[in-house]
């Protein structure tokens, strides 16, 4: 019986190296599938930081009755029942192309409700042009040294008017926001009267700027669906949807709806994971691939032909590294002959390699083994 002494003297006969080894490689394992799920995207629904929406995405998911969907092509609105689906597009990177417009427009002419979030680019005001919206946003920092979150440039929305949208709302928490133009828009959020749009960008209140109750949000009919327009888009990040009311808000605009779209298609790419996936689940001809593949897998090992295959792929291999091993180190003629015993050929390969180690004389030995048998059926 051995000590508890001798026991952690030898190490609790663990095999560190190798334990340290497999763990590495978990480790390894584990930090590359993140990586390749995750995103560090500004307003990516696969980024977990405080800038990306993947608390969003995940709220949604779980939302009974609602499913959602990640799109890298406009062609995918097609796919949907207008009247029951609600599309966000959050701050898109690039201008929709006439083909991605006309899709846009159509969705929302048949009956979509179309989210277009943005402060101060000029995508979101493109795609607000194209579907026939009237409201667009004005692209300056609103401040409030009033009603405000963390500071002044984090105004907090007080003035929520009555509307079906706007249901169990009484404020929006805005972060770096900009006001809507409305047009013929109907509001449906304003700042405080005490929000001004800081042009100059100096952080204070300046004498041709002016105190005023702005618009935020608003939503407008376009042919038969709707639009509406958000001065905020970190209305929906990590750091910001779980604020008084924003999460509330955003509830209430898929509220009626069964499926909601994020329109990735202007923005920068999805994690590896994530894109590979939505590929497989957009290509039909690719899932019968993947299937047939994982039946014929099936198929062979329930009959044991995949350790067959295996061994015939191995035998090859590992017979050309012992050639390779005896024809580089040892001749035949060296280890006295083809009667030499087992014993006596391990102990001149022994001495005369004393870096090998025992599994690799043993290889050596098998290959010599073979090449003698064949000589004598010769």
């Amino acid at each position: 019986m051995v000590s508890p002494r001798e026991w952690f003297r030898d190490g609790g006969r663990i095999d560190w190296p190798r334990v340290v080894l497999v763990a590495l490689t978990g480790t390894v394992l584990v930090a590359l599938v993140v990586t390749a799920a995750t995103s560090t995207a500004a307003f990516g629904p696969y980024n977990p930081s405080w800038d990306g929406t993947s608390e969003l995405r995940q709220d949604i998911e779980s939302t009974a009755g609602v499913e959602s969907e990640l799109i890298r092509d406009t062609e995918r609105y097609e796919a949907h029942d207008p009247n029951e689906t609600v599309a966000f597009v959050v701050a898109p990177d690039e201008t929709y192309t006439d083909a991605d417009a006309e899709r846009l427009q159509r969705f929302v002419d048949r009956g979509g409700t179309l989210v277009v979030l943005e402060n101060f680019g000029t995508s979101g005001n493109a795609v607000l042009e194209t579907v026939g919206a009237d409201a667009r946003v004005d692209g300056a920092l609103l401040r409030d040294e009033q009603e405000y979150f963390r500071g002044p440039a984090m105004p907090v929305a007080t003035g929520v008017e009555n509307h079906t949208l706007t249901e169990d709302v009484d404020r929006l928490t805005l972060n770096y926001a900009s006001a809507i133009e409305p047009g013929e828009a109907t509001v449906l959020v304003r700042t405080s009267e005490f929000a001004y749009r800081d042009t100059n960008r100096d952080g204070q209140l300046s004498d041709d700027e002016q105190l005023a109750a702005r618009p935020v949000a608003t939503v407008e009919p376009v042919g038969d669906g709707q639009v509406v327009a958000i001065g905020d888009p970190s209305l929906v990040v990590n750091a910001m949807v779980d604020e008084p009311d924003n999460a509330a808000f955003l509830g209430g605009l898929y509220a009626d709806s069964t499926t909601v779209l994020f329109d990735q298609s202007h923005t920068e790419d999805l994690p590896p994971l994530v894109s590979a996936t939505l590929t497989v689940r957009e290509t039909p001809l690719l899932q019968v691939g993947l299937g047939l593949l994982g039946v014929g897998t099936i198929a062979l090992v329930a009959r044991g032909d995949l350790g067959t295959l295996t061994d015939r792929l191995r035998r090859p291999i590992a017979r050309h590294l012992g050639r390779q091993e005896t024809a580089a180190s040892v001749s035949l003629d060296s280890l006295d002959s083809l009667e030499t015993t087992d014993d006596r050929r391990a102990a001149i390969l022994r001495e005369r390699h004393p870096d090998w180690d025992e599994r690799r004389i043993q290889r050596v030995i098998a290959a010599l083994n073979r090449d003698g048998s064949k000589r004598e059926d010769e």
